[in-house]
């Protein structure tokens, strides 16, 4: 199983002295991944909660950390499918090529209208736009001349250079109702769960997907089941996985590998009570996890 960390992406800590010294250790302690997520704004009266409310830009924080690290995995999950996907195609071609291939790229369909206003995008018809999406971002990557005409996006024959090295990342979808699951065994390199997934009904989501992969012709093995893992640390074990002692959310993330899960991250910034720390405590409080569930 590969073991990640979210960076300090949000909220106070997410210094720039903190993001490179979590980068920096994590890499040290032998972590397989570096996260980051996407939060475009923070709509004036919204109630999605203070983990949202100051968020750095994931691809521009994972091109930074690309310079101070060396060997470990550089991940987003997700950037939401409201952006250019040529453009986006482009910055990710040139991380994946400056980091050495280190990079794996979630992509979400948003759940934020005024994100999709904001952005000038039709939050209706996400889920036909977010398929479209993907395939702009392969042919990017993958085809020359690029040359695409759809219902949501247009792109000239062009050259588009130039591609990712060692090759294109692997690309996640996210989401967790059936339609999403399913569209995620047919167009994706893995699946990443939400922040408020179920960890206890994990299984029946891989089981899901594994089916319609094996419906698509294609071949699980190579398939990733990622979990973004809401991780709380608290003196005594919590009925939630992942909450409660260390040895307790290290024997929970194992029963995660026997669930089917093949990548779990451990993500600090969705614990409300992490989150209400100042700057210094959160990251002494971080670099303890980060020593106590290294893999």
């Amino acid at each position: 199983m590969r073991i990640g960390f979210a960076v300090p992406q949000s909220g106070a800590w997410a210094t720039p002295d903190n993001l490179r010294r979590v980068a920096v250790r994590a890499e040290e302690l032998g972590y397989h991944d570096l996260w980051t997520f996407q939060r475009l704004l923070y709509p004036v009266g919204h109630e999605m909660g203070p983990t949202y409310r100051s968020v750095h830009d994931p691809v521009v924080t994972l091109a930074h950390l690309s310079g101070v690290t060396g060997r470990i995995g550089l991940a987003v999950a997700v950037i939401n499918a409201y952006v250019q996907p040529v453009v986006l195609a482009k910055q990710l071609a040139t991380l994946q090529t400056l980091s050495g291939g280190r990079l794996t790229a979630g992509i979400g369909l948003g759940w934020v209208p005024e994100e999709f206003t904001a952005a000038g995008v039709a939050f209706e018809g996400r889920g036909r736009r977010g398929e479209e999406f993907v395939e702009v971002l392969r042919k990017a990557w993958n085809d020359d001349p690029v040359e695409h005409e759809g219902d949501f996006y247009r792109v000239p024959a062009s050259h588009l250079d130039p591609k990712p090295e060692p090759g294109p990342p692997p690309i996640l979808l996210g989401g967790t109702a059936e339609v999403a699951l399913r569209r995620a065994a047919r167009l994706a390199d893995g699946w990443v769960s939400s922040s408020r997934e179920d960890l206890t009904a994990i299984a029946e989501r891989i089981k899901l997907i594994k089916a319609e992969l094996a419906a698509s012709g294609r071949d699980a093995a190579g398939f990733r089941f990622v979990c973004r893992g809401v991780t709380r640390v608290r003196p005594e074990p919590g009925e939630r996985p992942l909450t409660g002692p260390y040895d307790k959310i290290r024997a929970d993330v194992d029963a995660l590998a026997a669930a089917g899960v093949t990548d779990v991250f451990h993500d600090l910034s969705f614990d409300q009570e992490f989150v209400g720390l100042d700057a210094g405590e959160a990251a002494r409080r971080a670099e303890e996890a980060l020593e106590a569930l290294a893999p």
